[in-house]
């Protein structure tokens, strides 16, 4: 593990670092500075304006400093005298509540108090698109069922196999890639980690996947709902909880249904009982809620959930468990924030494992035919609005994620939300204009 980046860049050959956090709506937000200078950085942070950024702050507020990882530091494969490294953001030598990054390493550091070590891997799903966004990148890529398409994946193998390679030499453990169920896009697999760490990789996925598609031209796209009629980006996340040596599952018991175990049932209890104030983090846009309360697509399902059921290995449900000791959250989108995914799961499987929530009962059906039979599910919210509401009066979810992050969250999002509001629309203008 890294602790000293003066050493790391002699090592390597790195002539600059980037020194990044990851603000509230997901933006990634970076310093660069040469490695003569990283020494300084690391002991003070580099400074930032944080009104400038999405934060709730304002131009009065102090300094915000981010504060270098090492043990998070990362070569741009692409660039290779580059080096990216996550940061902490600190104001006065204080931690700031608000920032992502730093509300789940409280997380983490409360669930390690308990014994507990969470675990978990991401499936980011993007869209290759032209540079303007306006169509997928591949003319080609028309089938009305394109899932796992092997042609079109051969079209695009420069850009996929750049990113693979790029995993690869970071030790990701990448083992598979493939496109997805809609037309033009790509679901690229690594190795599940440690929550935190699971949360800078994918952060950084992100940042590589497109840079390395803008290299070659084109544009990749993590929307939630690109385009009319098509799947949308999901972000399904995997979770295990193990003690805290790392050998041991705790999700795993044979002799239980699912071969979960009741910590584990607990666990997912707790996402079950917050899964109308989770959406307000793992699907936080307006259009996010095109994707989980869409129609029937071109390819005949949108493999998004619209009620809080769970089940076996089934994937029409919001959680399904393909195996023993874990179980697949498929509520979140590729707008998701990577670091308030993994803090959202974990605070609310902390809220579970300690009331005991009980998940109640499966589901075996499927979801997108005869999903209208069930009556005693909760429905996901509808849009951006109804799931800030959720939030807001989900308390023991609020005081779990912080204070500071929970009033910020919602004093942003809101505006967001008020901003959408003022929008006028060409759907407004086609069905209201001859009133």
């Amino acid at each position: 593990m890294t602790t000293d980046l003066s050493a790391y860049a002699a090592e390597h050959g790195i002539r600059y670092f980037m020194i990044s956090y990851t603000d509230l709506f997901g933006g990634q937000r970076a310093k660069l500075v040469p490695a003569q200078a990283i020494a300084d950085m690391q002991k003070n942070g580099a400074g930032f304006a944080g009104f400038a950024t999405w934060l709730d702050l304002t131009p009065a507020h102090p300094d915000l400093f981010a504060l270098p990882d090492p043990a998070a530091v990362m070569r741009l494969p692409w660039k290779p005298d580059v080096a990216w490294v996550a940061a902490d953001c600190v104001m006065e030598d204080k931690p700031v509540g608000q920032a992502p990054r730093v509300a789940l390493k409280r997380l983490v550091a409360e669930a390690a108090a308990e014994g507990l070590r969470v675990k978990t891997g991401v499936e980011a799903e993007f869209f290759l698109v032209t540079p303007d966004g306006g169509k997928i990148s591949d003319e080609y890529d028309t089938a009305e069922k394109p899932c796992y398409d092997q042609q079109a994946v051969m079209r695009r193998f420069d850009v996929i196999a750049e990113i693979s390679d790029g995993m690869l030499e970071l030790g990701w453990q990448p083992y598979q890639s493939d496109h997805e169920d809609a037309n033009g896009q790509f679901e690229m697999n690594w190795e599940y980690d440690d929550a935190l760490a699971t949360a800078d990789k994918h952060s950084f996925f992100k940042f590589m996947a497109k840079s390395i598609a803008e290299k070659h031209g084109l544009r990749a796209t993590f929307m939630p709902k690109p385009f009319k009629g098509l799947t949308g980006n999901g972000c399904h996340c995997h979770i295990s909880v193990w003690g805290n040596d790392g050998t041991t599952n705790v999700f795993a018991d044979e002799t239980m249904p699912f071969g979960l175990s009741q910590k584990g049932r607990h666990f997912l209890g707790g996402i079950m009982k917050h899964a109308s104030a989770l959406a307000a983090i793992t699907n936080p846009t307006v259009n996010s809620y095109k994707r989980i309360n869409a129609p029937r697509t071109v390819s005949g399902a949108t493999w998004a959930p619209n009620s809080v059921t769970w089940t076996g290995n089934n994937r029409t449900h919001m959680v399904r468990v393909p195996g023993p000791g874990r179980f697949e959250l498929r509520l979140p989108d590729g707008a998701v924030n990577p670091y308030l995914l993994q803090a959202v799961i974990i605070a609310a499987g902390l809220d579970g494992i300690r009331t005991e929530a009980d998940p109640g009962p499966h589901r075996d059906i499927d979801m997108y035919r005869d999903g209208h039979t069930i009556t005693d599910a909760p429905k996901l919210p509808l849009n951006l609005l109804d799931a800030l509401r959720e939030y807001e009066k989900d308390d023991s979810l609020c005081a779990a994620m912080g204070r500071d992050f929970s009033t910020a969250y919602l004093t942003l999002k809101q505006q967001e939300w008020n901003t959408h509001c003022s929008q006028f629309t060409a759907w407004e203008h086609a069905t209201t204009l001859d009133v």
